[in-house]
Parts: structure tokens; C-alpha cells; sequence
């Protein structure tokens, strides 16, 4: 089971350059709990960029830069399938 509607879908976020940004989502629920990736302007954000934290459906970016300004989609995944938020957009200035 995976429902369509997100508990909380994230929103727009603005920061400085430098300062910590933080996208939350609560995904639908679903059985098996599905697990929460993100992804920006259509591409998957890889956990290997160590500025970036996925915990608990939270995306928090430790020091934004310019680049990291772009439209996030949080995405549900289980066996039953994928779900994608509405999207948010983080703006860095």
C-alpha cells in the first residue's frame, strides 16, 4: 500500500548563501513504511555530496551554495511503487 497524499509536502525555502538550509517532507504513509529521497530539478540528489543529510525525510544542507538553489520533489519509494511531492524551491541569495 502507498497513499497519494504526502502528510506534509515540503515548501519553499530562502537562506543566504552559507547558512544551513533544511527541506522537510512526511511521506504518505504506506505499508512497508516507504523511505524518502529527494530530488532536484529532476535529478536524484546523491547522499554522497557530504554537505547533504537525508534523516527522516528531512533534507537539511549543511552550508547552501548558489548551485544547490533549484526546485526539490520529495519522492516516496516502496515495493508498491513511487510517489513525488508537489515541489518546493529552495532560493539561495
Amino acid at each position: 500500500v502507498l497513499r497519494d497524499d504526502f502528510r506534509q509536502p515540503p515548501g519553499d525555502v530562502v537562506v543566504a548563501a552559507g547558512e544551513p538550509a533544511v527541506l522537510e517532507c512526511v511521506p504518505p504513509r504506506g505499508h512497508p513504511e516507504p523511505s524518502v529521497s529527494w530530488k532536484k530539478n529532476g535529478v536524484r540528489v546523491s547522499a554522497k555530496d557530504e554537505r547533504l543529510t537525508i534523516r527522516g525525510g528531512k533534507l537539511m544542507v549543511a552550508s547552501t551554495h548558489k548551485s544547490d538553489a533549484g526546485v526539490y520533489v520529495c519522492v516516496a519509494t516502496n515495493v508498491v511503487g513511487e510517489r513525488d511531492s508537489e515541489p518546493a524551491e529552495l532560493v539561495v541569495f
